[in-house]
């Protein structure tokens, strides 16, 4: 599956924005993530939604601020990002994989990876 993320930009602090993350082939057949990665620091685990959007996970500095959502009728995952902050600046990747639940926050479980979208928060 190909993946292409879209929706970075620069936005204020307390501000909102939608990443989109379109997929091809059997996007239905895999859960998606989303991870981020700042400049100087590991690729962090943000969010995951299973194969069709029933159930959905968040990592800790984001949970109750961003929302995963997916339609798999037109192959795409979004996350939106509510009152973000400076510490949301990185670079947002979208992954596709097929494993369970508890691998999914880690980036070495992922088979696909789309090309990464800037997100820049200013205070």
């Amino acid at each position: 599956v190909q993946l292409q993320a879209s929706g970075g930009g620069l936005v204020q602090a307390g501000g909102s924005l939608t990443l989109s993350c379109t997929g091809s082939g059997t996007f239905s057949s895999y859960a998606m993530s989303w991870f981020r990665q700042a400049p100087g620091k590991e690729r962090e685990f943000v969010a995951t939604i299973n194969w069709n959007g029933g159930s959905a996970s968040y990592g800790d500095s984001v949970r109750g601020r961003f929302t995963i959502s997916r339609t798999n009728a037109k192959k795409i995952v979004y996350l939106q990002m509510n009152s973000l902050n400076p510490e949301d600046t990185a670079v947002y990747y979208c992954a596709a994989t097929r494993i369970v639940l508890s691998g999914r926050s880690h980036a070495n479980n992922y088979n696909y990876w789309g090309q990464g979208t800037q997100v820049t928060v200013s205070s």
